[in-house]
């Protein structure tokens, strides 16, 4: 990842409003949230909501697809594990203890299929 490709998804999560959208859509896993669900969970205005998705969507943190009349949202997995690999690329300076946590997270099993609690 470039840096002003990570500069531009950090800036995106730099809101509480949206990284607790982002944080949602991660959470909801690869069959995503309807915009309407995502509003309710995070007790969002329609056009809140829609700047901060528009947002995240140009960070490319969140892709959209139609469903009948709904627009499902989904976080973008590899983007995100591309700008996590940014983050840690230079991490630890020969002292892998220091990265040694955010490993061990970072193995755990995901919540599987939709949220986890």
């Amino acid at each position: 990842m470039e840096t002003p490709t990570a500069v531009g998804a950090l800036s995106a999560l730099a809101h509480p409003g949206r990284l607790q959208v982002f944080r949602l859509l991660v959470q909801a896993g690869p069959g995503g949230m309807a915009a309407g669900e995502i509003a309710r969970a995070t007790d969002s205005l329609a056009n809140t909501l829609s700047t901060n998705l528009s947002i995240l969507a140009g960070a490319g943190l969140v892709a959209s697809r139609r469903d009948g009349r709904s627009i499902i949202y989904t976080a973008a997995y590899d983007q995100m594990r591309e700008l996590l690999a940014f983050l840690m690329e230079d991490c630890c300076g020969g002292k892998p203890e220091i990265c040694a946590p955010l490993a061990a997270i970072a193995s755990q099993p995901c919540g599987g299929e939709g949220r986890a609690g």
